[in-house]
């Protein structure tokens, strides 16, 4: 089994956050993720291409947004709320309030 790279929280740049944040597909699993909680890539996806839907994790992975775990065939994701409003404070909450999302 592939080991899934999720970068220290300290390692993390704005600007990835940002540029993570700045794609309306990506934005919606964070939203989704700050409400709902921990989902598969499968419950995420809304009738997206899979290959599509995996760049996008990657995407939000690197930027440290989320963390993939594996349960048995399944990904699940967290976002990792705490960590970035320690790195950022503040950042998700204002993204999250802009969209109409869950602010706190």
């Amino acid at each position: 089994m592939r080991t899934i790279h999720h970068p220290a929280i300290e390692d993390v740049a704005l600007s990835q956050v940002l540029y993570a944040l700045s794609d309306p597909v990506r934005l919606e699993v964070v939203r989704r993720l700050a409400f709902h909680g921990e989902a598969t890539c499968s419950a995420l996806e809304c009738g997206r291409p899979k290959s599509s839907m995996s760049h996008h994790f990657r995407v939000l992975r690197e930027a440290g947004l989320v963390r993939t775990r594996t349960d048995g065939p399944a990904h699940m994701n967290d976002l990792r709320r705490d960590e970035m409003d320690r790195r950022f404070p503040g950042l998700l909450s204002a993204v999250l309030a802009a969209e109409g999302g869950p602010a706190s």
